[in-house]
């Protein structure tokens, strides 16, 4: 089949390689426009482009796909995707964590006669967590199971017909990161399943998502990564794992920010010690004891500025002698 695909990270990109590895023909890429990165800040491209430009498929980078911009730039580059689109011979769209809507007349095209329309790969068992953040989100608030939804795209946020549904367990010790990539290698293969069946003429089921149980998984800010070690020691280490890898949660001591990476709830009986939300209780094998709203928790690896990730209890153990037992802030 020949597709069209729109995404940006790294996500989207090992999707957009499942579906070249199977055989289908990838006619145009639509991404985000390259971003400052790194300590240079130099513009980088986003690893869609970079596979496109490999397997040189052709790019198109707008900042936005609404024709009816204000910016006379942002219009005239909508205006040059919207007509490559209504050029480009193809037969599904496939839209993975692009990071810009697709507004009604984009999706028009992709539903012209001859055409199945436009598929997005969620993150989520829709419809909870609609939205940009879904594997955060989904750790955060310690649900104990996610998965991948494949969506026929409408113009609302994430709530078209799902079409293939797959669940995964949240382990105990999930980060973001590692539920990350096991969700891309799964909504690559998913994805790779939806076109299969369109290629051999087979009808897909529609399920239109269900009123209840629909919640937004917000952005994740740079503004939410201090720990409130007034909360529980469960709700602490859901934090610790879904701001790993980004922003890392922190927490100060005096004057230091330190990033907090891993986590886990001690073992009933591997402590005895009470104090203060935030305070250092004591180090265990590999671990420090910190007292939370309720309970304590384990931590694991720590860093602090300047430092790499390490032990918690080595990376604490390294600061002045003064400093290793005292109280991490937290909110009165």
């Amino acid at each position: 089949m020949k597709i069209v695909f729109a995404g940006t990270p790294e996500f989207a990109a090992l999707a957009m390689r499942a579906i070249y590895a199977a055989g289908h023909e990838i006619v145009l890429a639509l991404t985000q426009p390259d971003r400052p990165a790194g300590r240079g800040m130099h513009l980088q491209a986003s690893p869609v482009k970079e596979f496109a430009l490999e397997k040189n498929i052709p790019v198109l980078q707008p900042e936005t796909l609404r024709r009816n911009s204000v910016d006379p730039k942002k219009q005239a580059q909508a205006q040059e995707a919207y007509q490559q689109l209504i050029n480009t011979e193809f037969d599904a769209m496939v839209v993975v964590a692009y990071g810009l809507i697709l507004p009604q007349d984009i999706l028009d095209i992709t539903q012209a006669r001859g055409r199945y329309g436009s598929f997005n790969i969620h993150a989520s068992l829709l419809p909870r967590w609609r939205g940009a953040a879904p594997i955060q989100r989904a750790i955060e608030a310690g649900d104990t199971k996610t998965g991948i939804c494949i969506m026929q795209m409408d113009a609302g946020l994430d709530t078209g017909d799902t079409v293939l549904a797959k669940e995964v367990e949240i382990r105990p010790f999930e980060t973001s990161a590692s539920l990350h990539d096991q969700l891309a290698e799964m909504g690559g293969k998913s994805i790779v399943e939806v076109l299969h069946l369109l290629q051999v003429g087979k009808n897909l089921v529609r399920t239109p998502q269900s009123s209840a149980g629909i919640t937004y998984a917000e952005k994740i800010l740079k503004t939410e990564a201090e720990i409130d070690w007034n909360l529980s020691a469960t709700e602490i280490d859901c934090h610790i794992r879904a701001f790993n890898p980004f922003p890392g949660a922190t927490s100060n001591i005096k004057e230091l920010t330190m990033k907090f990476w891993s986590s886990r709830i001690p073992r009933e009986g591997a402590h005895v010690q009470t104090g203060r939300p935030g305070e250092v209780l004591g180090f265990g094998n590999e671990g420090i004891y910190i007292q939370c709203g309720k309970d304590a928790i384990e931590i694991l690896e720590m860093q602090k500025p300047g430092g790499k990730k390490m032990a918690a209890k080595a990376c604490l153990q390294s600061l002045p002698a003064n400093e290793q037992l005292l109280r991490f802030h937290t909110k009165e």
